[in-house]
């Protein structure tokens, strides 16, 4: 019981850190450098950090919901 408990939250763990760097990746093909204000590159590489976390971690949280699903549907069978 406790060692699936410690298994999800590894797992948790390393879905969100996974899809977060995945996100940063992905967010270095958009040119934003059109939309923000020059001279202000400490707070555009903040606002790629943010954008990267929020975006990783909704992509987490759905992989993670959709395991757990997936998980209980053969107790749907019962």
């Amino acid at each position: 019981m406790m060692t699936d408990i410690g298994q999800q939250a590894l797992l948790g763990i390393i879905t969100h850190l996974v899809f977060i760097a995945l996100s940063w990746w992905a967010l270095q093909a958009i040119r934003m450098e059109k939309l923000l204000r020059a001279n202000h590159v400490v707070q555009a590489r903040v606002l790629y950090i943010l954008l990267a976390i929020v975006l990783g971690s909704s992509v987490s949280h759905f992989f993670l919901d959709y395991l757990q699903w997936s998980r209980q549907l053969p107790y749907l069978l019962k």
